[in-house]
């Protein structure tokens, strides 16, 4: 019989605090320190990095991984990365089952539309430049992995989950050594070029007077935002919070369920079913709610069970833990291995989704271009949250649709990006056949982009 004071008892607990220590010591040095404040960069990303510097001097003392230490009862390391696989896809869950507001005109839905496919094409466009650049040093370097520039949009474009399922399924798959380690490294960059190149484009722009930065006190939260008409009370015999953390489980479940039935059918397929965990959990999070409304139009249920307000709560809390959890379980071996082939991805990364989010924001959102290409540049480089931290520098009511285009436009960026998802399975094996099929889905991206201007009415 195991004993309470087993590490195998404690393991299960002492990960989940270290990482919730970590945000607390992440939170308090971005307090105290002036340039860490300024910076922009999201505290789970710091707290993510103390830990793996932290176990970095572990090592070099003691000779071992710290989160490879008995006292977390199996491999921590593997721990780490299937908390960052979880979280991930319970964080879009919790957005999922979120209540929809109304979009709008056909003007707003036009944008929200314009908002998708720029993130779409800025994926391709990183992929791009990714998969091209490590090709090329692939003519110069034999043992380098070709298909590890495509890591690049997983990393900035989709976040630490993404970039770790796609590192997963390179280097258990297809031998390329590190590649968990790869991409979480990129997606570490990503935060860094979202929190430097955020601030450096919202200096230039106040020195040219186009902007005053808002500085504003924390808004004040009312009993309306968190309690909408005819919702279930915030405490009854079953407490709010506990409904939605239960509809958002209930929902993973399901997705767990239809992934199980998938890797039946196609056992080929079983590692990629399984790491589109994230996106079959979204439609199940759509399929509950879908059902909940069905069922309150028929009278079957009368009351609202699910509340936007703590929906963003949860998805904001599990997407904090993925970031640090991602980040700390980097390995420092690969980071030395490809060391100057991460630098250089991470730089030109930031700098073409900096241009061309620029671009796209200058010609199709002339009524808010800062706000619109703020949001798009922070989301693009390391997750939705970045992006909101960049807006609201300069919007921080969000008085401009630039936040609703961000919340709106994953419809249509998961139906453009679904291809380039199983593009990427591709490319380990024709790495040179993918870039070519990428550039041309980016110019038939951009011809709808820009249809406007392509197809301009002659008068």
């Amino acid at each position: 019989m195991t004993n309470f004071w087993d590490y195998s008892v404690w393991g299960g607990v002492l990960l989940p605090a270290i990482l919730l220590i970590g945000l607390l010591a992440g939170h308090s040095l971005k307090r105290s320190i002036k340039g860490l404040r300024d910076s922009l960069i999201p505290t789970s990303v710091i707290g993510g990095g103390l830990l793996l510097i932290f176990s970095v001097i572990y090592k070099l003392i003691f000779g071992t991984n710290f989160f490879e230490e008995p006292w977390f009862g199996v491999d921590g390391v593997a721990s780490l990365e299937v908390l960052t696989y979880h979280t991930l896809a319970l964080g879009f869950v919790a957005s999922a089952l979120k209540k929809n507001k109304d979009k709008g005109n056909k003007e707003r839905a036009k944008e929200i539309f314009n908002t998708g496919v720029t993130t779409v094409s800025t994926y391709l466009l990183q992929g791009i430049v990714g998969l091209g650049l490590t090709i090329l040093v692939g003519f110069f370097i034999k043992d380098i992995f070709k298909a590890a520039g495509l890591l690049l949009p997983f990393g900035y474009g989709q976040g630490t989950g993404q970039a770790l399922n796609y590192g997963t399924i390179y280097e258990t798959g297809h031998g390329f050594f590190g590649g968990k380690s790869f991409g979480l490294s990129i997606a570490a960059l990503g935060f860094i070029s979202a929190g430097i190149g955020g601030v450096v484009h919202l200096i230039l722009l106040k020195k040219k007077g186009e902007i005053s930065v808002k500085k504003t006190g924390e808004k004040k939260i009312s009993y309306a935002d968190i309690q909408d008409e005819n919702e279930i009370p915030m405490q009854e015999s079953l407490d709010k919070i506990t409904v939605q953390v239960a509809f958002t489980v209930s929902a993973y479940i399901i997705a767990y369920m239809i992934m199980g039935a998938l890797g039946r059918l196609v056992p080929s397929m079983k590692a990629v079913i399984y790491g589109f965990n994230f996106l079959l959990g979204v439609l199940s999070g759509i399929l509950v709610k879908t059902i909940l409304n069905f069922l309150r139009k028929k009278k079957i249920i009368h009351r609202e069970y699910l509340n936007n307000f703590l929906l963003t709560r949860i998805s904001n809390f599990f997407f904090d833990i993925m970031v640090v959890a991602g980040i700390a379980a980097i390995r420092i071996e690969v980071i030395k291995r490809y060391g100057l082939l991460l630098l250089i991805l991470g730089i030109i990364g930031a700098i073409i989704t900096y241009l061309y989010n620029k671009f796209v924001a200058n010609k199709l959102f002339k009524n808010y271009v800062n706000e619109q290409f703020l949001m798009m540049f922070g989301m693009l480089t390391g997750t939705a949250s970045t992006g909101i931290i960049l807006l609201r520098e300069i919007d921080p009511e969000f008085e401009t649709p630039a936040a609703d285009n961000m919340v709106y436009q994953n419809f249509p960026a998961i139906v453009f990006g679904l291809p380039m998802m199983f593009l990427a399975l591709l490319a380990p094996t024709k790495p040179e056949l993918t870039l070519g099929i990428l550039a041309a889905f980016f110019i038939v991206m951009n011809i709808i982009l820009f249809r406007s201007y392509i197809f301009k009415k002659k008068q």
